[in-house]
């Protein structure tokens, strides 16, 4: 494999062949994703979609415990305490979820182990999702009392329908992956000895494809993904605002370092 040289140890990108391997590489913390990583991801996607040897771009997790378990936590009480200190996070994360997004050449999450939260948000914004039976998916804002990305909310809603988005959302507890498969949040699960081969057979499929049409028909079905009217979104906005400026944001930072359950009031 050929290496990319990045700013940052904790993402790793190379190429072999065909493939572009994006690694989230943070095993410590369960591949949970700092502020250097975001940033990283724009700059890894850059290179990967200049170089036209590639032809698919996979994204997983260092060792064999998570795809990505969510963000990294540690940094909240310095960078992200309140709603104006969070607006950085949110331009961080939009800005790496929109270049997954709008990448022309194919992505995939291969995801084993825990997928949680921002996990959900990188696989979700990525073309396919393949796991392996040990995967675990939740999205577990409403346990911690933060909001969610809108953007990344509407490709939820556009994988699963409002009906399990809302179960996603509203109960925050983990899926298994045969859940998560039938709900279409992933599309295909295999044994774990069996997952990077699977996922090599998908890239080798692909990448014998005509890149030309792969990138006109994921253009056309991006198109066809509804959006916010500019008076929503003002309002998704307002309302996540709200959720990191309350006393119920504060709970549940105290409650994720003391190792309890929150107490909620709604304020």
């Amino acid at each position: 494999m050929a290496a990319v040289a990045l700013s940052t140890d904790k993402m790793i990108a190379e190429s072999d062949g065909a493939i572009g391997w994006i690694t989230f590489n943070n095993p410590a913390r369960r591949n949970a994703v700092s502020i250097e990583m975001w940033q990283a991801i724009p700059e890894i996607f850059d290179r990967f979609e200049a170089d036209p040897a590639v032809r698919v771009i996979v994204l997983r997790g260092a060792g064999d415990k998570a795809f990505v378990s969510g963000l990294d936590i540690s940094q909240f009480e310095d960078e992200f305490s309140s709603s104006q200190t969070a607006v950085r996070l949110e331009e961080l994360s939009a800005a790496a979820n929109r270049r997954i997004a709008g990448c022309s050449k194919p992505t995939i999450a291969m995801i084993s182990g825990f997928c949680i939260g921002a996990g959900v948000q990188i696989a979700a914004n990525c073309d396919l999702r393949i796991a392996d039976d040990t995967a675990k998916l939740a999205i577990t804002a409403a346990k911690l009392g933060i909001a969610y990305p809108v953007e990344s909310i509407r490709q939820i809603v556009a994988l699963v329908g409002p009906g399990y988005a809302k179960e996603i959302f509203f109960t925050a507890r983990q899926f298994s992956a045969p859940e998560a498969e039938r709900m279409g949040l992933v599309n295909r699960v295999v044994a774990a000895a069996e997952l990077e081969s699977a996922v090599r057979a998908y890239c080798e499929a692909i990448a014998g494809n005509a890149p030309l049409t792969i990138g006109a028909i994921k253009h056309a079905i991006e198109s066809l993904l509804p959006l916010l009217s500019p008076a929503d979104h003002a309002t998704c906005e307002r309302l996540m605002k709200a959720c990191f400026d309350s006393a119920d944001y504060a709970e549940g930072r105290r409650a994720f370092r003391e190792k309890r359950k929150p107490v909620f009031t709604g304020r």
